[in-house]
């Protein structure tokens, strides 16, 4: 575990702030802190497992708890078809929270487990039920809406495509029929081009959404997926109408969240930074607002919004930083270093009350850890606080992150 200098490492990020937007950053403000109570990520080994860590008060990490899925985990291939790591699943959520379940892919059984999380300790988590079996191949994104009890599954192996089902206190129901994406793929996909990145629900949760990534080496277009939400709570389901948007400047479409209050989408796009996506909510189409490329990225792929900051934080395979950018434009606000990070990047992230955690699996040659931003000072002000090695119960193979407030 490291814990970095705070004042120094501000005094470096705010200098890199005016370097990079040409204005000076924004001063830290007295604001309380707010924490999560835990956060997840899965092991996705052979057997399967939820890693669940205690937030402290000042949102650094404690040891945890490991609770198996019921499921195997797996890894997709690269171009040399060897195991893809530090990024195995090529995506973004493979475990989500909504409410007090918890709901975890497992890519190696083509099945999606759930489990429900203790109001007294949320790194208790309990399985309940069996583990769904999927109808298509290699999972490795999911969405839950709580507010229609409905949870959707990527797939991207040979059986690629969209599939759900209803949820409550006795379980998950049945996965209905695939919604498919024609992608030519095999079981394990090659990637990462050429594969599903990443299913979301829209800020209202009406609408489910999909990135899914071209090859740009073979001329194929990649697209934001769109279906509606038939209904509302126990009896909603989703629509088996897609509509089906090619971005404008977009290639790799990676992570994403929808933007709070909007229609609108904040994306990454591993071929050269963010992008803000409009959505016109009645027609489903979407349309770039705007693309900004990240300098010396190497592939920015995991994106999550602060609601303290009002701005995303995108994830870089490659290299020891967050870029923070606008949620109105997609500018680059500032860059947060992580210092001391042995591992060529980060991976996912998400936001957690005044923190970022993003997943940094590493490729075995290093200890994997969880990096802890604080935002507490506000846009522009982002600090490493902690890095939380991890290796006593994950390793390369680790993907996804998701928080419990």
């Amino acid at each position: 575990m490291h814990v970095s200098s705070t004042s120094s490492l501000l005094l470096s990020i705010l200098s890199l702030a005016n370097l990079v937007t040409g204005h000076p950053g924004c001063r830290p403000s007295h604001r309380p802190v707010k924490t999560a109570k835990a956060i997840y990520f899965l092991t996705n080994e052979d057997v399967n497992g939820v890693v669940a860590l205690p937030v402290k008060r000042d949102g650094s990490l404690a040891s945890g708890i490991v609770t198996e899925t019921g499921g195997a985990g797996a890894t997709s291939l690269d171009a040399n078809n060897q195991p893809a790591v530090p990024d195995p699943l090529v995506g973004q959520s493979a475990l989500t929270v909504a409410g007090k379940y918890l709901f975890a892919v497992n890519a190696g059984s083509n099945t999606l487990s759930m489990l429900s999380i203790s109001r007294s300790d949320p790194t208790k988590l309990r399985r309940v039920g069996e583990p769904v079996a999927l109808p298509g191949e290699f999972p490795n994104t999911v969405a839950a809406s709580s507010k229609n009890n409905l949870v959707c599954v990527g797939t991207t192996g040979a059986l690629a495509g969209i599939s759900c089902s209803s949820f409550g206190r006795n379980g998950l129901g049945p996965m209905d029929q695939l919604r498919p994406f024609d992608l030519g793929q095999t079981t394990p996909p090659v990637g990462p081009t050429n594969t599903v990145s990443h299913a979301f629900f829209s800020d209202d949760q009406t609408i489910l959404f999909t990135n899914v990534k071209g090859d740009p080496a073979t001329n194929k277009t990649g697209f934001l997926s769109a279906f509606a939400v038939q209904g509302s709570g126990t009896g909603a389901s989703l629509s088996t109408n897609e509509v089906r948007s090619t971005l404008d400047g977009t290639a790799v479409l990676f992570g994403a969240q929808a933007i709070p209050g909007t229609s609108n989408i904040f994306a990454t796009d591993a071929a050269f930074g963010g992008a803000v996506i409009s959505v016109n909510p009645v027609s489903l189409e979407g349309s770039t607002v705007a693309a900004v490329a990240v300098e010396e990225q190497v592939a920015t792929c995991w994106a999550a919004i602060s609601p303290v900051t009002g701005t995303a934080f995108v994830a870089d395979i490659g290299a020891p930083r967050l870029v923070e950018m606008s949620l109105a434009d997609a500018s680059i606000i500032s860059e947060v270093a992580v210092p001391d990070l042995q591992n060529p990047g980060l991976t996912d992230l998400r936001a957690g009350g005044s923190f970022i955690y993003a997943l940094s699996p590493g490729n075995g040659t290093s200890s994997p850890v969880v990096a802890v931003v604080s935002v507490a000072g506000g846009s522009g002000a982002g600090e490493v606080v902690e890095l939380f090695d991890i290796s006593d119960v994950a390793g390369p193979r680790a993907q996804g992150m998701a928080v419990f407030e």
